[in-house]
């Protein structure tokens, strides 16, 4: 995940002052230091670090720091709120048009994730929003591009409009002309990028906006390529005027500098967030929350959102009935995994819970391939069996593994993994932890 080094670095900074009790002006200016070195080598922009050191350091050595009872924590709290400010304070909402369609133009250089992250913002306002989204293939140069709108589109369930190798200022009008007869009151334009800034490119997609008026320009940015991400929001910001950014890969094994630089150099807004490959894996960017996760204290607030997605309150009463009445079957299992799926997963929610605890599971993560074989497993079992697994017998493991494409030893493990899991459930609804709980070493072994 983004950010990991940089908050292991803060959080050994921290650590030390919290060591010190009460701090001198020699203690924070050294914790300034290590916490300026952090920044860079996150690949901050050494204009927006300078800055950032500047208006930390005029605070924490302020009278009401130096003399708390905890300095620390002051220090802590003043950094959150700085960063807080770098990353635009508040959460920035899309520009809606009072006209009835809403025209989003996306914008970006090559590779920066526009096609797929721009198909994931259209299903994300259709649920969120209730929008009527249509896509709009607008990239008539690079190869297969328009193949690729049309199937991640297709997966999402959302229409894509294209006209093939057609001028794209012709074909974003005929969009927006198509969207308001067929009722769509979204239209993501999906433009051309290049893998360097020219006056070809720029030129065209000054002419989609003269011609268009989009209501929204939404630069996509790699977080992955750091500082010269932070150059093309530069560029593209000057030539087009963007209204705000969306930064895809933010899952990815990057320093993430370009989320604490963009918003500073354009003076325009974060507003989405790519977190992920599947294509629910969007939000929208919260400097409040993203600030809590690059300082250790986790985002509980996204965690609990996450959760009530993919919560069934119907669902949960029932299980809750199971429970306590000892009934927990199969197909309970089998619901629970995929909820823990659909949240994205033990690293994606590690990520979000504060200190030690996520900490301590960062790493883990869902085995897809097991994941896989336990669903093939369940789904090749009958209604009864899933209902009983003890009437599972030893011809009827066998033409399960045959049905489920598994071997017998898979069947086993995951009767196993059911077992504990009964077990579980069972004691907990007693109030007692479960002997293997205990502190000894986990028996079966759960698919992440």
């Amino acid at each position: 995940m983004a950010f990991e080094s940089l908050s292991e670095k803060l959080g050994n900074v921290f650590k030390k002052l919290r060591g010190k009790g009460r701090l001198s002006e020699a203690d924070i200016k050294e914790a300034m230091r290590e916490v300026r070195m952090a920044l860079l080598e996150a690949d901050v922009s050494y204009k927006v670090v300078r800055d950032f050191i500047k208006d930390v350091s005029e605070r924490a050595v302020g009278t009401d720091v130096l003399e708390s009872l905890t300095p620390a924590q002051m220090v802590i709290k003043i950094v959150n709120e700085e960063l807080i400010k770098l990353m635009g304070s508040t959460t920035a909402k899309l520009n809606v048009s009072s006209k009835g369609t809403t025209v989003v133009m996306l914008v970006g250089l090559q590779g920066a994730g526009k096609t797929t992250n721009g198909a994931k913002l259209a299903a994300l306002l259709r649920k969120q929003n209730g929008k009527r989204p249509l896509l709009v293939a607008c990239d008539i140069y690079r190869p297969a591009a328009i193949k690729q709108l049309e199937t991640v589109g297709g997966q999402l369930n959302i229409p894509v409009f294209q006209m093939g190798a057609e001028n794209p200022v012709n074909i974003a009008k005929a969009a927006i002309s198509h969207a308001k007869k067929h009722g769509n009151d979204l239209v993501i334009l999906d433009t051309a990028g290049r893998l360097h800034i020219d006056v070809e490119l720029m030129d065209e997609l000054k002419a989609i906006k003269r011609e268009v008026e989009p209501d929204e320009i939404l630069l996509v940015v790699d977080a992955m390529t750091g500082q010269d991400a932070v150059n093309a929001a530069a560029a593209f910001d000057e030539a087009l005027g963007i209204t705000g950014v969306m930064l895809t890969k933010l899952d990815g094994d990057a320093r993430g500098g370009a989320a604490l630089s963009v918003r500073a150099v354009t003076g325009k807004p974060i507003k989405f967030c790519g977190v992920g490959e599947k294509l629910d894996a969007i939000e929208p960017f919260h400097p409040d929350r993203m600030a809590s996760r690059i300082l250790g204290m986790g985002d509980m607030l996204t965690l609990i959102e996450k959760a009530e997605q993919s919560f069934d309150e119907k669902k949960a009463r029932e299980l809750a009935d199971k429970m306590r009445k000892n009934a927990f079957t199969l197909s309970d299992y089998y619901d629970q995994l995929q909820q823990l799926k659909d949240m994205g997963g033990i690293g994606d929610i590690a990520a979000m819970l504060p200190g030690g605890i996520g900490k301590a599971m960062q790493g883990a993560k869902i085995d897809e391939r097991q994941m896989a074989k336990t669903e093939a497993i369940i789904l090749s079992m009958t209604k009864r069996e899933r209902d009983d697994p003890s009437i599972i017998n030893s011809s009827r493991k066998k033409r399960i593994a045959a049905g489920s494409g598994t071997d017998v030893v898979d069947v086993n493990r995951l009767l196993k993994q059911y077992d504990m899991m009964r077990d579980l459930t069972r004691q907990m609804s007693k109030g007692k932890l479960p002997s293997f709980l205990g502190g000894g070493k986990r028996r079966g072994g759960f698919p992440f």
